[in-house]
């Protein structure tokens, strides 16, 4: 992974290349990662979540490839959802889900698009264990990668969580220990993994110990804020925008959408502006004046910033529009949580031409061949705006001559065409190998064989087009007349009759 010291710069240039922050339009087809508190479901609420996860409003829909989920109280509770979203108006019908693991409280459930999403691996991180360690619910680990990609760098292992809730003594503390085993665990992760955790955080405010367990220390293992908001959020009106709790007012009171409870945090590997990589700018704070920052893909879906400890605006709603916003609200029963959303872009894939021949080159004469180099990641399943640009370089064994780089591609674009050259400086056939270096997962480098010859010239191909002909012919005789020591054929010395011998002798030959 690389450094996160230097990220800010790096992701300038991948934002840059990506075209992220003149357009505030999200790609159409990127990898739409989404974490929701269901609230303590078992079943039921069909139409409302139907609606509310693939409800369109201005061309926006939640619609994500993935789910983290938390609060479903049985397997069957679970196959209810599985069936609702393949059901639902405008779904693609393709829904699966993780194993359940019945834990002592309720629990996370893992949700996918099998045409977009392949599950690896499910892991029970850290088990229920609220007699000892305090921790109330099972942690959980779903290891995915994006349908079609095969490579161990572009795993993502993602943690569902629920924290211990509430603001007694104990409470933090008790959270502390759930945050510790997931950071520890992310530690130990095989080298190359990206991982995000997303779900119901239960904090109010980043300075939490919890909450700096994942966000600080070494970069092993180490989270990130993609929208880099820290600060106190509770009942903060400057927050407005990120709020996710609660849409439906909280139990009891009269108030509503006032607390930062659930996010998704990245590891430093999808925020640095290059390959695998969330769709925005990781340096800049989410915005303060408007939901629809164009910096970032990530929202709390439904939350357009009007409803501030109110329960979430409906008529009117900027957002998502009055009908997804009451399906929101319908959904959050006793308060309730919205979901948190955010965009990847899938990594890049390389492909180059296997060979290039140069065939037989006189000596002396230049010998350039044209090598493509494209980024063929899948169009059709992602779109260009979800498919990270292609970074690579070039080099050369000995004999060849290609241009180093750095160059990029982006997918949907023509293929780069770069000029490689052969050494035709002495006679002999050549063979070598052309190393494409690339920022690609899959095909971290691909290689390209050189092969050629070089000839000696022939010498009675006088006007040097490549053919012995009555053209070559008249060119000696008109060197002949005029005694040009190029047609001292037997390096006498001379040009004479001797030498006209010679050339017909060569000429009846060929070359």
């Amino acid at each position: 992974m690389p450094a996160i010291a230097h990220r800010s710069t790096c992701f300038a240039l991948g934002l840059a290349a990506a075209g992220f922050a003149s357009s505030p339009t999200p790609a159409l087809a990127q990898l739409r990662v989404s974490a929701w508190n269901v609230t303590n479901y078992s079943g039921g609420r069909v139409a409302d979540f139907q609606t509310a996860i693939y409800g369109v409003y201005e061309g926006r829909s939640l619609a994500p490839d993935f789910i983290l989920g938390s609060e479903f109280m049985s397997a069957s509770a679970v196959a209810a959802f599985v069936n609702l979203l393949n059901s639902a108006p405008g779904s693609p019908g393709d829904w699966a889900a993780a194993t359940f693991i019945d834990g002592p409280d309720t629990d996370s459930a893992f949700f996918y698009r099998a045409s977009k999403v392949q599950l690896i691996n499910t892991v029970l991180v850290a088990p229920a264990d609220p007699g000892t360690t305090g921790q109330p619910r099972n942690t959980m680990r779903y290891d995915i990668r994006p349908a079609g990609y095969t490579a161990a760098a572009t795993t993502i292992a993602c943690y569902d969580v629920h924290l211990k809730a509430g603001t007694a003594s104990a409470d933090p503390q008790r959270r502390l220990v759930e945050t510790q085993r997931i950071r520890a665990d992310a530690e130990a992760l095989p080298a190359g993994w990206h991982f995000l955790v997303g779900g119901d955080f239960n904090m109010r405010t980043s300075s939490e110990t919890a909450f700096q367990a994942l966000l600080g220390g070494a970069l092993a293992g180490r989270f990130y804020d993609p929208i880099a908001t820290p600060g106190s959020w509770y009942s903060a009106g400057a927050f407005r925008f990120v709020h996710s709790q609660a849409p439906g007012g909280d139990a009891g009171s009269s108030g509503g959408m006032d607390d930062r409870h659930d996010q998704l945090l990245l590891s430093g590997g999808l925020i640095d502006g290059d390959g695998f990589d969330y769709i925005g700018n990781p340096t800049i704070p989410y915005s303060t004046t408007t939901w629809n920052d164009p910096s970032h893909s990530y929202r709390a879906w439904g939350n357009d910033g009007s409803s501030f400890n109110q329960t979430i605006t409906i008529a009117g709603n900027a957002m998502v529009g009055p009908v997804i916003a009451q399906a929101l609200y319908n959904s959050a029963p006793g308060g309730g949580h919205l979901p948190i959303v955010l965009d990847l872009r899938v990594p890049p894939v390389a492909t180059a031409d296997a060979v290039i021949d140069f065939g037989q080159v006189p000596v002396g004469s230049p010998a350039q061949q044209s090598l493509s180099v494209a980024n063929t990641a899948d169009l059709a399943k992602w779109t260009a705006a979800g498919i990270a640009d292609l970074s690579y370089t070039l080099a050369s064994t000995a004999g060849f001559t290609a241009p180093p780089g750095p160059f990029t591609d982006a997918a949907g674009t023509p293929p780069e065409s770069h000029q490689i050259s052969m050494d035709t400086s002495s006679p002999g056939p050549f063979s070598g190998t052309l190393t494409i270096a690339t920022n690609s997962p899959e095909t971290p480098v691909v290689t390209v064989a050189l092969i050629g010859e070089v000839v000696a010239a022939c010498p009675v191909d006088l006007n040097g087009d490549g053919f012995v002909d009555f053209a070559d012919y008249l060119e000696f005789l008109n060197r002949y007349d005029i005694q040009d020591p190029s047609v001292d054929f037997n390096q006498d010395g001379f040009v004479d009759f001797a030498d006209y011998l010679e050339f017909l002798n060569l000429y009846d030959a060929g070359c």
